[in-house]
């Protein structure tokens, strides 16, 4: 190995990835049946193979073009030449992922409707009414056009946060193909399509990092590319665990029975992608702890690791594009949905709910779970090493964080989230604790100051964890949204806005409106409690009687909006709340009037216990204030009495002068 030329392996490296690509491809379909001939209105073998290979090129081409641009975000500056180099790899990803979407709506519009090719304009006009008309074409179109535009920006920029827009429109770019990229209506919608979006999202991240280094490590003199090669590590272990959990969930819908891994075609192919992706989990861990520090010594082993991890990435993603054509071993939802649950919600109607259902049933959100999962973990682990290098965090603020992201998970993923599509009540219930409740146990762990602290400041020119929290801290929208008046209007004013206009509808209708509303509550609501009791910086603090004061208007208007829904004479959504075919609980409009006595009453609580709080820290305040005067007055002997007795006995003898 020691005779090995690295520059090739560096070269090959591409190569390896392509060629495991389509091998895996074209092996996996033969096994599991993905291009075999249709019983009816088959589309020909261009059509049956050309698909799942430009899906693979979509794949390949999203991952090469989010991978280096979040690489550049988190590990390299601007002005550096591997910078540079890194932005221009990202735009040949986001060329190859434009064109490969375009190819796969195309073959998509041939898989779905078989229509004759021709040159005519009335092909033409079936295509654009495929791409406009269908939720498969207008995917597949929205993705397009995003890579476009990705492709244009990411050669076009070097700056920050002209970079940073466009890494995250090229992770929203990923999102539309994770709506329509499964096979058949399987059961558990919402949790097929965030788990499959968070999976692509994480592999193409994994991958695309590991294609940069590849590509700009002869940009990176010896030690710096050691650093970067540590801070790629951290991105590719948080992305496994992202893709090994969103893996597992989407699995169990696909696979009724693990056996089925081994006695089905889809089970076997899933398998090999299971294991090549526990080898690049296994590989990654190893070069962690035995490479990276020693890189330089060892330059020709690293990189061949790296290429055989590449090799198992392409087996990968070749086998899960062949997935994706492939149907698998399990029953999917018939056709004709059978209630009107069924037809609304993608899901039977769930049972009566009962106390015990309240604490029991379940609706898992892969999303909300792996974010209060690392909220939990990364917050515990800046705790540590505070206590490590003997600093002192108060557990208050520990418990209150951790109990705060408990909650946010059972509210995402219990049994709120199981009836919410169902009761308006208890969506009512599960939008008071996101704006209210959970605010209150989360602000008082002051994040922001935790990650000021524990996480190391960078002297390179680089941008880690602490450096983009403080920027977004200190960033002049930050300064906006976290003015007290700002904060308590977007806080009252989206409830009325959300709920008296087709947001609302929108939400219900829509998985990734509701994902939206999730954010959305939670972050007006963090900012409003932040803006009045938080112990994190903001640019500006109202005094505790304007506090009170605005607390106040809010807690009136917030009761406002509960007796505005509880007076309502008719449904709000009413096909949906009201053609759902519940047969137990109150009637839509009684579950409608206790849903807005929910708002009004239960909402208030937390704002009760937000006043109590803004009234604690005011007093608190006077004590300290009184005491820093009693410490100076200690400290001059009361000079600045004596000052005011002479200065209010000059006065008085002026007066006396004068015969006052």
């Amino acid at each position: 190995m020691e005779g090995v030329n690295p520059r090739l392996l560096r070269a090959v490296g591409p190569v390896v990835l392509l060629v495991a690509s389509i091998a895996a491809l074209v092996v996996s379909l033969e096994i599991a049946g993905g291009a075999s001939p249709l019983a009816l209105q088959d589309p020909g073998p261009v059509v049956r193979w050309g698909l799942p290979v430009a899906k693979m090129f979509v794949n390949v081409g999203g991952s090469v073009m989010v991978g280096p641009i979040v690489l550049a975000v988190f590990a390299l500056k601007p002005g550096e030449k591997a910078f540079d180099r890194t932005l221009d790899v990202a735009s040949i990803g986001a060329a190859v992922f434009t064109v490969a979407s375009g190819v796969t709506a195309y073959f998509n519009y041939l898989s779905s409707f078989n229509p004759q090719v021709s040159a005519s304009s009335e092909f033409g006009d079936q295509f654009g009414s495929f791409l406009t008309g269908t939720e498969l074409g207008t995917a597949w179109l929205i993705q397009t056009i995003a890579g476009a535009v990705v492709t244009v920006l990411a050669f076009a920029v070097r700056g920050w946060i002209p970079t940073l827009v466009t890494g995250v429109l090229a992770v929203a770019s990923l999102v539309p193909m994770a709506t329509q990229g499964h096979s058949g209506d399987l059961a558990d919608h919402n949790v097929v399509v965030t788990s499959l979006a968070l999976h692509v999202i994480g592999a193409a991240i994994w991958l695309g990092g590991l294609l940069a280094l590849a590509i700009i490590r002869s940009s990176l003199d010896g030690d710096r590319a050691r650093v970067v090669l540590e801070r790629y590590s951290s991105l590719a272990l948080a992305m496994f665990v992202v893709v090994a959990f969103s893996g597992v969930l989407r699995s169990t819908s696909s696979i009724a029975d693990p056996v089925q891994l081994v006695t089905t075609a889809y089970g076997v192919v899933l398998l090999i992608k299971v294991v090549m992706l526990v080898a690049m989990g296994a590989l990654g861990a190893w070069y962690r702890r035995s490479l990276i520090p020693r890189s330089g010594e060892r330059n020709a082993v690293f990189w061949a690791v790296l290429v055989l991890e590449l090799a198992f990435m392409g087996i990968a993603m070749g086998a899960a594009a062949a997935l994706a054509r492939s149907a698998p071993p399990v029953n999917e939802v018939p056709p004709v949905r059978q209630t009107p649950a069924e037809i609304l919600t993608e899901v039977p109607l769930p049972p009566e709910l009962t106390p015990l259902r309240f604490l029991t049933e379940w609706d898992i959100d892969p999303l909300w779970l792996l974010v209060c999962g690392f909220a939990i973990v990364f917050y515990l682990l800046g705790v540590r090493r505070l206590a490590k290098r003997g600093d002192r965090w108060p557990v208050h603020r520990t418990v209150l964080w951790v109990l705060g992201m408990l909650v946010l998970a059972w509210v995402t993923s219990g049994p709120l989230n199981a009836y919410g599509h169902t009761l308006f009540s208890i969506h009512m219930l599960l939008h008071m604790l996101l704006t209210m409740a959970i605010p209150l146990m989360l602000v008082p762990g002051s994040p922001v100051t935790l990650a000021a602290r524990a996480i190391a400041r960078r002297d390179d020119g680089t941008r880690g964890g602490r450096e983009w929290i403080l920027w977004i801290v200190h960033n002049p929208v930050a300064k906006v949204l976290t003015n007290p008046i700002v904060a308590a209007l977007l806080f009252v004013g989206s409830l009325w806005v959300f709920y008296f206009t087709d947001i609302f509808r929108l939400v219900m209708y829509d998985h990734l409106w509701h994902e939206w509303m999730v954010v959305h509550f939670l972050v007006t609501g963090y900012l409003f409690v932040l803006s009045l009791t938080g112990a994190d910086p903001v640019p500006y603090r109202m005094p505790y009687a304007g506090r009170l004061v605005t607390l106040i208007v809010t807690m009136a208007m917030h009761a406002f909006f509960g007796i505005a829904i509880m007076s309502q004479d008719g449904l709000m959504v009413a096909e949906w709340f009201g053609a759902m075919g519940r047969d137990w609980g109150p009637t839509p409009l009684e579950d409608q009037y206790t849903g807005g006595g929910i708002a009004w009453s239960i909402g208030e609580i937390p704002t009760v216990i937000t006043a109590i709080t803004v009234a604690i820290q005011w007093s608190r305040s006077d004590r300290r204030e009184q005491k820093r005067h009693d410490r100076a007055a200690d400290r001059t002997g009361d000079a600045e009495l004596a000052e005011y007795n002479a200065r209010l006995a000059a006065l008085a003898e002026r007066d006396a002068r004068r015969g006052l």
